[in-house]
């Protein structure tokens, strides 16, 4: 789960560490009396959105006084922000961070992760942090560098010191540093984090060293033991399709393909996914409705998928062990005559109660198209979307 720029800076906050002063604002709260109020000029006007490069795409703007920072905001309140990281219809800016500028000198990179390759958590810092820290760690890894800990023992200072001891800053930057570094690995552990990026941590022309930006990642798996961050969730920043299926007990990604996929495992949906591949076609999503999914959640998965304007053929492929192909097929059959289906609909079911299933489906008088084996499925599923796509160009299903 991704929370905003304002609330890790809150975090940050909370846990001892200085960050700019500012104050976040939407469209009801904004005046440029309250922006008066921060009482520092030059300032910052941040859109807050879930996705990384906001300065390219227009989102961050300096701004000399209140009244230019009130004209800046109202111009990014309620329009949707597209940056490399948004996809194509990017997201909404229900909210502006303004705070003082910080005028920078040095912009470096530091963050807290995990590194699934080594199974542990580490600090990663570079000394050439800023918008184009993506390029630097692709054309020259060896200036990204990483420092590892025990997550039973996050770093001391000393230890962070250690680690930063070829870090070309003035001693009492570095000092400021080491103790942003300690935070950092202490806070991935406390609260359950994947990411924390601080990118920039700039240096002033006075030589103090500054948090400007901050980003926090939870693991979803382990929010139950957060209450107070889980409900910093902002839903309208995710996708639509994947909150209606969390809240369906489904597990939903999408992608940019126009097939869609319904199918019962993990292991078996990325199967799916690469056979789709492997005959041509292009997955729109990974859909799991998981080993036992109820009727409902049948019912639901359908849905979701359909919502897509973007699908062309849908295919169904279940393997039935705890999930009985019996119970898919009903869902099916109540989802289709719920919704307008609208594209060509591939079956492919296997195991428990697979005659039952077939039964229900060829009995139904819909026109489904039922497939032999899972790659009979696949053929048929890409051969199905392809012909939507020569007989409908251009048309949203």
């Amino acid at each position: 789960m991704k929370i905003h720029e304002y609330q890790a800076k809150a975090i940050f906050r909370r846990e001892g560490l200085d960050v700019p002063r500012g104050e976040v604002f939407d469209q009801k709260t904004l005046s440029v009396a309250s922006i008066e109020r921060l009482g520092s000029v030059p300032l910052v006007v941040k859109a807050q959105v879930h996705a990384g490069g906001r300065g390219k795409a227009g989102g961050i703007q300096m701004v000399q006084n209140a009244q230019e920072a009130y004209e800046a905001a109202q111009k990014l309140l309620g329009r949707r922000l597209i940056t490399y990281q948004s996809g194509g219809s990017g997201q909404p800016i229900e909210r502006v961070l303004i705070e003082e500028a910080s005028l920078l000198k040095r912009e470096l990179y530091f963050a807290a992760a995990v590194d699934r390759e080594r199974a542990l958590p580490c600090v990663i810092f570079s000394e050439a942090g800023g918008m184009e820290i993506e390029e630097v760690a692709r054309k020259h890894p060896e200036q990204i560098r990483k420092l590892y800990f025990n997550p039973r023992r996050p770093l001391s200072a000393a230890d962070a010191e250690s680690g930063l001891a070829a870090l070309s800053v003035a001693e009492a930057q570095r000092l400021a540093i080491v103790n942003i570094v300690s935070a950092l690995s202490r806070l991935l552990v406390k609260i359950d984090a994947s990411l924390i990026e601080i990118n920039p941590l700039g240096i002033l022309g006075n030589g103090e060293v500054r948090i400007v930006d901050a980003k926090i990642v939870l693991d979803d798996n382990a929010l139950y033991r957060h209450p107070d961050i889980a409900a910093l969730r902002d839903t309208a920043q995710e996708d639509s399709r994947e909150v209606e299926a969390k809240e369906q007990g489904l597990s939903y990604v999408g992608l940019e393909g126009n097939i869609g996929c319904m199918v019962n495992g993990a292991g078996l949906a990325m199967a799916t996914m690469d056979i789709i591949k492997y005959f041509g076609g292009e997955p729109a999503n990974f859909l799991d409705v998981g080993g036992g999914a109820s009727v409902e959640q049948v019912k639901a998965a359908f849905k979701i998928l359909l919502s897509d304007r973007q699908v062309r053929a849908v295919l169904v492929n279940i393997f039935g062990g705890i999930m009985k192909c019996d119970v898919v097929a009903d869902g099916v059959l109540k989802a289709v005559r719920e919704v307008a289906l609208g594209v060509p609909l591939v079956i492919r079911l296997e195991g428990t109660r697979v005659e039952e299933g077939m039964k229900l489906l060829s009995e139904s008088g819909l026109p489904f198209i039922l497939a032999k084996d899972f790659e009979d499925g696949a053929q048929k599923a890409v051969a199905a979307a392809l012909s939507e796509v020569s007989s409908r160009p251009g048309k949203a299903v």
